[in-house]
């Protein structure tokens, strides 16, 4: 019981830290950051592609189809963000 307190402590102390990191950033670093974060999420798809194939059991199975269903939305959203940000700065089209 102890290492699930532990656990969904450190989890709620990642997501203040994270909020916190994120919204001190300038408006001018985003496109990079989002490009970067573009590049981890790939990273974390082929790991759940790498369970899902190393998975015994059909709960195993389930659960790192939906790991890869949600990071693929997230990359695909990620490129999606990157390219309209990138738009706003573009000289008018003539």
């Amino acid at each position: 019981m102890s290492d699930v307190v532990a656990l969904f402590s450190i989890f709620i102390l990642a997501i203040f830290i994270g909020f916190e990191v994120v919204s001190k950033v300038s408006t001018t670093l985003h496109t990079p950051l989002m490009s970067g974060a573009n590049a981890i999420h790939g990273i974390i798809l082929v790991g759940a592609i790498i369970v899902a194939d190393h998975s015994d059991t059909t709960l195993e199975l389930v659960l790192s189809l939906i790991a890869i269903v949600l990071a693929t939305i997230n990359l695909v959203g990620g490129f999606v963000v990157t390219d309209r940000m990138l738009e706003m700065f573009k000289g008018k089209k003539k």
